[in-house]
């Protein structure tokens, strides 16, 4: 089974999900992960309520496992309110990856999840506790 999760994470570093910048956007954020260099940002439309999400995009660079996290998490973020996003609690991605992470590479694979909330927040975003463990 850890096979089929792996390659599941592979075929969304390989052909990710919503790649790329949005313009116009409504909200933007950039981002990196100091301990290993990974660099993404994200770009989300919202729709006429100025609440609900219409489009997102994101590009970035780094390991497999940050790349694959933002495509997954950018997969389920249209038709989500603003206010549900800022309420996910950061295990709900871990847990749409599939495959045990482990502390060294928790920041990597909650990276997307960083950018999100500093796209949300308007410019503000710390690490999830969790990540801050190392």
């Amino acid at each position: 089974m850890d096979n089929l999760y792996r390659d599941f994470i592979l075929e969304h570093y390989r052909n990710p999900h919503n790649q790329g910048v949005l313009d116009p956007h409504d909200l933007h954020y950039a981002d990196s992960n100091p301990t290993c260099g990974d660099e993404m940002s994200m770009t989300l439309r919202l729709a006429a309520d100025q609440r609900t999400v219409e489009d997102v995009a994101f590009e970035g660079r780094g390991c497999a496992i940050s790349q694959a996290s933002a495509s997954i998490l950018t997969d389920e973020l249209r038709g989500k309110t603003v206010d549900e996003l800022q309420a996910m609690h950061p295990q709900e991605l871990l847990d749409e990856l599939g495959v045990p992470i482990g502390p060294a590479r928790l920041k990597c694979a909650l990276l997307s999840y960083k950018t999100l909330q500093g796209a949300l927040s308007g410019g503000v975003a710390e690490w999830p506790e969790m990540a801050e463990a190392l």
